[in-house]
Protein backbone atom coordinates (compact mmCIF):
# COMPACT_ATOMS: atom_id res chain seq x y z
CA UNK A 1 0.00 0.00 0.00
CA UNK A 2 1.29 3.46 -0.90
CA UNK A 3 2.25 5.70 1.98
CA UNK A 4 0.81 9.22 2.05
CA UNK A 5 3.21 12.12 1.48
CA UNK A 6 1.57 14.41 4.00
CA UNK A 7 -1.28 14.86 6.42
CA UNK A 8 -4.15 17.38 6.06
CA UNK A 9 -4.23 20.16 8.64
CA UNK A 10 -7.12 20.42 11.09
CA UNK A 11 -8.66 23.26 9.06
CA UNK A 12 -9.12 20.93 6.10
CA UNK A 13 -10.73 18.05 7.99
CA UNK A 14 -14.30 19.22 7.48
CA UNK A 15 -14.00 19.41 3.66
CA UNK A 16 -12.11 16.14 3.52
CA UNK A 17 -14.65 14.32 5.69
CA UNK A 18 -17.52 15.74 3.66
CA UNK A 19 -15.92 14.50 0.43
CA UNK A 20 -15.17 11.07 1.87
CA UNK A 21 -18.72 10.80 3.20
CA UNK A 22 -20.10 11.57 -0.28
CA UNK A 23 -17.85 8.81 -1.65
CA UNK A 24 -19.03 6.32 0.98
CA UNK A 25 -22.66 7.30 0.47
CA UNK A 26 -22.39 6.82 -3.31
CA UNK A 27 -21.15 3.29 -2.69
CA UNK A 28 -23.96 2.53 -0.22
CA UNK A 29 -26.65 3.96 -2.48
CA UNK A 30 -25.25 2.51 -5.70
CA UNK A 31 -24.80 5.91 -7.38
CA UNK A 32 -21.01 5.85 -7.76
CA UNK A 33 -19.80 6.33 -11.33
CA UNK A 34 -16.11 6.83 -10.56
CA UNK A 35 -13.64 8.61 -8.31
CA UNK A 36 -10.44 10.11 -9.70
CA UNK A 37 -7.51 11.07 -7.47
CA UNK A 38 -5.11 13.50 -9.13
CA UNK A 39 -2.29 15.99 -8.59
CA UNK A 40 0.04 13.21 -7.55
CA UNK A 41 2.91 14.26 -5.27
CA UNK A 42 4.28 10.85 -4.34
CA UNK A 43 7.49 9.08 -5.32
CA UNK A 44 6.31 6.48 -7.86
CA UNK A 45 7.87 7.41 -11.25
CA UNK A 46 5.38 8.13 -14.02
CA UNK A 47 2.25 7.80 -11.88
CA UNK A 48 -0.20 10.66 -12.45
CA UNK A 49 -3.60 9.61 -11.11
CA UNK A 50 -5.84 6.80 -9.90
CA UNK A 51 -9.32 6.09 -11.27
CA UNK A 52 -11.63 4.07 -9.00
CA UNK A 53 -14.82 2.28 -10.03
CA UNK A 54 -17.11 -0.42 -8.67
CA UNK A 55 -17.10 -3.99 -9.93
CA UNK A 56 -19.38 -6.92 -9.17
CA UNK A 57 -17.88 -10.42 -9.02
CA UNK A 58 -20.01 -13.38 -7.97
CA UNK A 59 -22.48 -11.13 -6.15
CA UNK A 60 -19.70 -9.34 -4.22
CA UNK A 61 -18.83 -5.69 -4.77
CA UNK A 62 -15.23 -4.53 -5.10
CA UNK A 63 -13.39 -1.30 -5.89
CA UNK A 64 -11.14 -1.40 -8.96
CA UNK A 65 -8.10 0.93 -8.76
CA UNK A 66 -6.60 1.90 -12.13
CA UNK A 67 -3.15 3.43 -11.60
CA UNK A 68 -2.44 5.72 -14.54
CA UNK A 69 1.04 5.91 -15.94
CA UNK A 70 2.56 5.01 -19.32
CA UNK A 71 1.32 1.51 -18.49
CA UNK A 72 -2.04 1.39 -16.66
CA UNK A 73 -2.11 -1.06 -13.73
CA UNK A 74 -5.32 -2.33 -12.13
CA UNK A 75 -5.76 -3.68 -8.62
CA UNK A 76 -8.91 -4.88 -6.86
CA UNK A 77 -9.82 -4.24 -3.22
CA UNK A 78 -12.76 -4.95 -0.99
CA UNK A 79 -15.04 -2.01 -0.26
CA UNK A 80 -13.60 -1.67 3.24
CA UNK A 81 -9.98 -1.84 2.04
CA UNK A 82 -10.65 0.48 -0.88
CA UNK A 83 -12.35 3.20 1.13
CA UNK A 84 -9.57 3.02 3.72
CA UNK A 85 -6.94 3.44 0.99
CA UNK A 86 -8.77 6.45 -0.48
CA UNK A 87 -8.84 8.03 2.97
CA UNK A 88 -5.10 7.41 3.29
CA UNK A 89 -4.17 8.83 -0.11
CA UNK A 90 -6.44 11.89 -0.33
CA UNK A 91 -4.54 14.90 0.93
CA UNK A 92 -1.32 12.88 1.06
CA UNK A 93 0.07 11.51 -2.19
CA UNK A 94 -2.88 12.93 -4.10
CA UNK A 95 -3.94 16.56 -3.77
CA UNK A 96 -7.23 16.50 -5.66
CA UNK A 97 -10.30 14.32 -5.85
CA UNK A 98 -13.11 14.30 -8.43
CA UNK A 99 -16.12 12.23 -7.44
CA UNK A 100 -18.71 11.50 -10.12
CA UNK A 101 -22.06 10.12 -8.97
CA UNK A 102 -25.40 9.82 -10.72
CA UNK A 103 -26.86 12.50 -8.44
CA UNK A 104 -24.04 15.07 -8.22
CA UNK A 105 -20.34 15.70 -8.86
CA UNK A 106 -17.99 16.64 -6.00
CA UNK A 107 -14.49 18.07 -6.12
CA UNK A 108 -11.83 18.70 -3.49
CA UNK A 109 -8.48 20.36 -4.14
CA UNK A 110 -5.53 20.99 -1.84
CA UNK A 111 -3.26 24.02 -2.02
CA UNK A 112 0.48 23.83 -1.46
CA UNK A 113 -0.21 24.53 2.23
CA UNK A 114 -2.83 21.75 2.28
CA UNK A 115 -5.77 24.11 2.55
CA UNK A 116 -8.83 22.69 0.81
CA UNK A 117 -11.48 23.89 -1.59
CA UNK A 118 -14.65 21.76 -1.80
CA UNK A 119 -17.39 22.15 -4.38
CA UNK A 120 -20.45 20.34 -5.69
CA UNK A 121 -22.15 20.53 -9.06
CA UNK A 122 -24.74 18.82 -11.21
CA UNK A 123 -23.91 15.27 -12.34
CA UNK A 124 -21.88 14.73 -15.49
CA UNK A 125 -23.10 11.14 -15.75
CA UNK A 126 -26.68 10.03 -15.11
CA UNK A 127 -26.42 6.42 -16.21
CA UNK A 128 -24.89 3.67 -14.07
CA UNK A 129 -21.71 2.11 -15.49
CA UNK A 130 -21.47 -1.64 -15.96
CA UNK A 131 -19.99 -3.42 -12.94
CA UNK A 132 -19.65 -6.79 -14.61
CA UNK A 133 -16.24 -8.38 -14.16
CA UNK A 134 -16.18 -9.55 -17.77
CA UNK A 135 -16.51 -6.00 -19.11
CA UNK A 136 -14.18 -4.94 -21.90
CA UNK A 137 -10.63 -5.43 -20.68
CA UNK A 138 -8.93 -3.73 -23.62
CA UNK A 139 -7.31 -0.38 -23.15
CA UNK A 140 -9.17 2.64 -24.41
CA UNK A 141 -6.42 2.68 -27.04
CA UNK A 142 -4.57 -0.48 -28.01
CA UNK A 143 -0.86 0.03 -28.68
CA UNK A 144 -0.04 -3.41 -30.02
CA UNK A 145 -0.05 -3.28 -33.82
CA UNK A 146 -1.26 0.32 -33.78
CA UNK A 147 -0.16 1.74 -37.14
CA UNK A 148 -1.18 5.35 -36.62
CA UNK A 149 0.56 5.69 -33.24
CA UNK A 150 3.69 4.18 -34.81
CA UNK A 151 3.63 6.53 -37.80
CA UNK A 152 2.94 9.54 -35.58
CA UNK A 153 5.99 8.67 -33.50
CA UNK A 154 4.21 7.86 -30.24
CA UNK A 155 5.09 4.17 -29.90
CA UNK A 156 7.78 1.73 -31.03
CA UNK A 157 6.93 -1.11 -33.43
CA UNK A 158 6.73 -3.36 -30.36
CA UNK A 159 3.85 -1.25 -29.02
CA UNK A 160 5.95 0.29 -26.25
CA UNK A 161 5.36 4.01 -25.70
CA UNK A 162 8.45 6.03 -26.52
CA UNK A 163 9.96 7.63 -23.45
CA UNK A 164 9.81 11.17 -24.83
CA UNK A 165 6.18 10.65 -25.91
CA UNK A 166 4.85 9.51 -22.54
CA UNK A 167 3.12 12.83 -21.90
CA UNK A 168 1.52 12.79 -25.35
CA UNK A 169 0.22 9.24 -24.85
CA UNK A 170 -1.22 10.15 -21.43
CA UNK A 171 -2.92 13.17 -22.98
CA UNK A 172 -4.43 11.03 -25.75
CA UNK A 173 -5.57 8.36 -23.26
CA UNK A 174 -7.08 10.92 -20.91
CA UNK A 175 -8.95 12.58 -23.75
CA UNK A 176 -10.43 9.29 -24.94
CA UNK A 177 -11.44 8.46 -21.36
CA UNK A 178 -13.31 11.77 -21.13
CA UNK A 179 -15.00 11.36 -24.52
CA UNK A 180 -16.01 7.78 -23.69
CA UNK A 181 -17.46 8.86 -20.34
CA UNK A 182 -19.40 11.77 -21.83
CA UNK A 183 -20.77 9.55 -24.57
CA UNK A 184 -21.80 6.79 -22.15
CA UNK A 185 -23.75 9.25 -19.98
CA UNK A 186 -25.41 11.13 -22.85
CA UNK A 187 -28.55 10.56 -24.95
CA UNK A 188 -26.20 9.52 -27.77
CA UNK A 189 -25.27 6.30 -25.94
CA UNK A 190 -28.04 4.33 -27.67
CA UNK A 191 -26.99 5.39 -31.14
CA UNK A 192 -25.69 2.77 -33.58
CA UNK A 193 -24.14 5.33 -35.92
CA UNK A 194 -22.32 8.59 -35.18
CA UNK A 195 -20.85 11.61 -36.90
CA UNK A 196 -17.87 13.34 -35.27
CA UNK A 197 -16.02 16.46 -36.40
CA UNK A 198 -12.63 17.52 -35.02
CA UNK A 199 -12.05 21.23 -35.67
CA UNK A 200 -8.37 22.08 -35.93
CA UNK A 201 -7.23 18.46 -35.97
CA UNK A 202 -3.53 19.25 -36.45
CA UNK A 203 -1.40 16.13 -36.79
CA UNK A 204 -4.41 14.01 -35.90
CA UNK A 205 -3.30 12.34 -32.66
CA UNK A 206 -6.71 12.68 -31.03
CA UNK A 207 -8.69 12.35 -34.26
CA UNK A 208 -7.24 8.94 -35.03
CA UNK A 209 -7.66 7.80 -31.43
CA UNK A 210 -11.29 8.94 -31.38
CA UNK A 211 -12.10 7.05 -34.58
CA UNK A 212 -10.25 3.97 -33.32
CA UNK A 213 -12.09 3.93 -29.98
CA UNK A 214 -15.59 4.36 -31.35
CA UNK A 215 -15.18 1.93 -34.23
CA UNK A 216 -12.75 -0.69 -32.91
CA UNK A 217 -13.53 -0.72 -29.18
CA UNK A 218 -17.20 0.33 -29.03
CA UNK A 219 -18.11 -1.16 -32.42
CA UNK A 220 -20.18 1.86 -33.50
CA UNK A 221 -20.37 2.83 -37.17
CA UNK A 222 -18.68 6.21 -36.89
CA UNK A 223 -17.72 8.78 -39.47
CA UNK A 224 -15.01 11.18 -38.31
CA UNK A 225 -13.88 14.30 -40.14
CA UNK A 226 -10.78 16.25 -39.20
CA UNK A 227 -10.64 19.88 -40.30
CA UNK A 228 -7.17 21.42 -40.53
CA UNK A 229 -5.92 24.66 -42.10
CA UNK A 230 -2.47 23.30 -43.08
CA UNK A 231 -2.77 21.29 -46.31
CA UNK A 232 0.44 19.34 -45.66
CA UNK A 233 -1.07 17.90 -42.46
CA UNK A 234 -4.32 17.11 -44.25
CA UNK A 235 -2.39 15.11 -46.85
CA UNK A 236 -0.32 13.37 -44.17
CA UNK A 237 -3.36 12.34 -42.16
CA UNK A 238 -5.41 11.18 -45.15
CA UNK A 239 -2.52 8.99 -46.24
CA UNK A 240 -2.18 7.55 -42.76
CA UNK A 241 -5.94 6.93 -42.49
CA UNK A 242 -5.77 4.93 -45.71
CA UNK A 243 -2.75 2.97 -44.48
CA UNK A 244 -4.53 2.17 -41.20
CA UNK A 245 -7.65 1.01 -43.05
CA UNK A 246 -9.85 3.66 -41.42
CA UNK A 247 -12.43 3.91 -44.20
CA UNK A 248 -14.75 6.46 -42.57
CA UNK A 249 -12.02 8.79 -41.32
CA UNK A 250 -11.13 11.71 -43.55
CA UNK A 251 -9.38 15.03 -43.26
CA UNK A 252 -10.12 18.16 -45.21
CA UNK A 253 -8.53 21.61 -45.41
CA UNK A 254 -10.24 24.66 -43.99
CA UNK A 255 -10.62 27.11 -41.13
CA UNK A 256 -13.17 26.62 -38.38
CA UNK A 257 -15.14 29.72 -39.29
CA UNK A 258 -15.57 28.54 -42.90
CA UNK A 259 -16.64 24.96 -42.19
CA UNK A 260 -20.22 24.09 -43.16
CA UNK A 261 -21.65 21.11 -41.30
CA UNK A 262 -24.19 20.17 -43.97
CA UNK A 263 -24.59 16.58 -42.81
CA UNK A 264 -24.97 17.48 -39.14
CA UNK A 265 -22.71 16.36 -36.31
CA UNK A 266 -23.24 14.34 -33.13
CA UNK A 267 -19.96 15.18 -31.40
CA UNK A 268 -17.91 18.29 -32.11
CA UNK A 269 -14.32 18.55 -30.87
CA UNK A 270 -12.07 21.63 -30.92
CA UNK A 271 -8.87 21.34 -28.93
CA UNK A 272 -6.42 24.22 -28.63
CA UNK A 273 -8.26 26.46 -31.08
CA UNK A 274 -6.78 29.92 -30.67
CA UNK A 275 -8.70 32.77 -29.04
CA UNK A 276 -12.12 33.32 -30.69
CA UNK A 277 -11.69 30.22 -32.88
CA UNK A 278 -12.93 28.29 -29.83
CA UNK A 279 -16.07 30.45 -29.89
CA UNK A 280 -16.47 29.76 -33.61
CA UNK A 281 -16.25 26.02 -32.93
CA UNK A 282 -18.80 26.12 -30.10
CA UNK A 283 -21.10 28.19 -32.31
CA UNK A 284 -20.80 25.61 -35.09
CA UNK A 285 -21.66 22.84 -32.64
CA UNK A 286 -24.67 24.62 -31.17
CA UNK A 287 -26.15 25.59 -34.53
CA UNK A 288 -25.60 22.05 -35.86
CA UNK A 289 -27.41 20.62 -32.83
CA UNK A 290 -24.40 18.57 -31.71
CA UNK A 291 -25.18 16.24 -28.82
CA UNK A 292 -21.74 16.76 -27.27
CA UNK A 293 -19.34 19.69 -27.64
CA UNK A 294 -15.78 19.34 -26.33
CA UNK A 295 -13.33 22.24 -26.36
CA UNK A 296 -9.92 22.94 -24.85
CA UNK A 297 -9.18 26.64 -25.42
CA UNK A 298 -5.71 27.80 -26.36
CA UNK A 299 -5.32 31.53 -25.71
CA UNK A 300 -7.82 34.15 -24.55
CA UNK A 301 -7.15 37.55 -26.12
CA UNK A 302 -10.58 39.07 -26.73
CA UNK A 303 -11.75 39.81 -23.18
CA UNK A 304 -8.54 41.03 -21.54
CA UNK A 305 -8.32 44.52 -23.15
CA UNK A 306 -12.00 45.11 -22.40
CA UNK A 307 -11.78 44.51 -18.66
CA UNK A 308 -12.30 47.57 -16.48
CA UNK A 309 -11.22 46.37 -13.02
CA UNK A 310 -13.91 46.87 -10.37
CA UNK A 311 -12.61 48.94 -7.45
CA UNK A 312 -12.52 45.96 -5.12
CA UNK A 313 -10.31 44.05 -7.59
CA UNK A 314 -8.19 46.93 -8.85
CA UNK A 315 -5.07 45.99 -6.88
CA UNK A 316 -5.36 42.34 -7.83
CA UNK A 317 -5.97 42.93 -11.53
CA UNK A 318 -3.19 45.50 -11.66
CA UNK A 319 -0.80 42.57 -12.06
CA UNK A 320 -0.59 41.45 -15.67
CA UNK A 321 -0.40 37.72 -15.04
CA UNK A 322 -3.41 37.81 -12.70
CA UNK A 323 -5.37 39.91 -15.21
CA UNK A 324 -4.54 37.35 -17.89
CA UNK A 325 -5.77 34.47 -15.75
CA UNK A 326 -8.92 36.38 -14.80
CA UNK A 327 -9.61 37.03 -18.48
CA UNK A 328 -9.32 33.30 -19.14
CA UNK A 329 -11.71 32.50 -16.28
CA UNK A 330 -14.26 35.09 -17.41
CA UNK A 331 -14.12 33.95 -21.03
CA UNK A 332 -14.61 30.29 -20.23
CA UNK A 333 -17.37 31.06 -17.71
CA UNK A 334 -19.27 33.05 -20.36
CA UNK A 335 -18.83 30.17 -22.81
CA UNK A 336 -20.24 27.72 -20.28
CA UNK A 337 -23.20 29.99 -19.52
CA UNK A 338 -23.95 30.41 -23.22
CA UNK A 339 -23.90 26.63 -23.63
CA UNK A 340 -26.41 26.37 -20.76
CA UNK A 341 -28.50 29.11 -22.40
CA UNK A 342 -28.68 26.96 -25.52
CA UNK A 343 -29.77 23.76 -23.81
CA UNK A 344 -26.52 22.11 -22.76
CA UNK A 345 -25.25 20.88 -19.41
CA UNK A 346 -21.85 22.59 -19.23
CA UNK A 347 -18.73 21.84 -17.22
CA UNK A 348 -15.28 23.46 -17.11
CA UNK A 349 -12.48 21.37 -15.63
CA UNK A 350 -8.79 20.45 -15.80
CA UNK A 351 -8.49 17.47 -18.12
CA UNK A 352 -4.79 16.73 -17.68
CA UNK A 353 -2.10 17.87 -15.27
CA UNK A 354 -0.18 21.06 -16.03
CA UNK A 355 2.91 18.86 -15.83
CA UNK A 356 2.00 17.59 -19.29
CA UNK A 357 0.54 20.71 -20.93
CA UNK A 358 -0.50 24.24 -19.91
CA UNK A 359 -3.47 24.00 -22.27
CA UNK A 360 -5.33 21.85 -19.79
CA UNK A 361 -8.74 23.50 -19.34
CA UNK A 362 -11.63 21.71 -20.98
CA UNK A 363 -15.15 22.97 -21.64
CA UNK A 364 -17.80 20.35 -22.38
CA UNK A 365 -21.45 20.68 -23.20
CA UNK A 366 -23.95 17.80 -23.35
CA UNK A 367 -27.33 18.61 -24.89
CA UNK A 368 -30.05 17.57 -22.44
CA UNK A 369 -33.38 18.45 -24.09
CA UNK A 370 -34.90 19.91 -20.91
CA UNK A 371 -36.59 23.29 -20.56
CA UNK A 372 -34.13 26.15 -20.05
CA UNK A 373 -34.73 29.27 -17.95
CA UNK A 374 -33.11 31.53 -20.51
CA UNK A 375 -33.97 34.83 -18.85
CA UNK A 376 -32.23 33.85 -15.63
CA UNK A 377 -29.14 32.61 -17.46
CA UNK A 378 -28.93 35.75 -19.57
CA UNK A 379 -29.25 37.87 -16.44
CA UNK A 380 -26.20 36.06 -15.01
CA UNK A 381 -24.30 36.64 -18.26
CA UNK A 382 -25.11 40.35 -18.28
CA UNK A 383 -24.26 40.72 -14.59
CA UNK A 384 -20.83 39.18 -15.14
CA UNK A 385 -20.14 41.34 -18.16
CA UNK A 386 -21.30 44.46 -16.35
CA UNK A 387 -19.14 43.75 -13.29
CA UNK A 388 -16.00 43.68 -15.43
CA UNK A 389 -17.06 46.33 -17.96
CA UNK A 390 -17.14 43.85 -20.86
CA UNK A 391 -19.04 45.00 -23.94
CA UNK A 392 -18.76 42.00 -26.24
CA UNK A 393 -17.89 38.31 -26.29
CA UNK A 394 -17.36 36.41 -29.53
CA UNK A 395 -19.65 33.43 -28.89
CA UNK A 396 -22.50 35.69 -27.81
CA UNK A 397 -21.99 37.83 -30.91
CA UNK A 398 -22.03 34.80 -33.19
CA UNK A 399 -25.15 33.31 -31.57
CA UNK A 400 -26.97 36.63 -31.77
CA UNK A 401 -25.94 37.08 -35.40
CA UNK A 402 -25.30 40.77 -34.72
CA UNK A 403 -22.05 41.11 -36.63
CA UNK A 404 -18.72 39.66 -37.57
CA UNK A 405 -15.93 38.99 -35.14
CA UNK A 406 -12.27 39.54 -35.98
CA UNK A 407 -10.35 36.38 -36.94
CA UNK A 408 -8.46 34.66 -34.15
CA UNK A 409 -4.73 35.40 -34.07
CA UNK A 410 -2.40 33.33 -31.93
Amino acid sequence: MMEPAGTPTETTDQDREKFLEMFARSIREGTLVKLTLGKYRGSVPGLTAISIQMSLIRETHFLEFDYRSAETTRTRRTIEEGTALVRELLGGDFRSGNLFTRTADYQIEYSKRLKTRFSASRPTFTEAPSMAHDREKRRLIETEGNIYLQRLGVIEESGRVKERMGDKFRQISRFIEIVAGLFAGSPLAERKELSIVDMGSGKGYLTFATYDHFTSVLGIATGVTGVEARPELVDLCNGLAEEAGFQRLRFRPGYIRDVALEDGVDILIALHACDTATDEAIHKGITAGAGIIICAPCCHKEIRPQIVPPDVLRDMLGHGIILEREAENITDTLRALLLEYNGYSAKVFEFISTEHTRKNTMIVGVRHGRAVEREKIMARIEALKSFYGIERQALETLLAGTGEIPPAVC
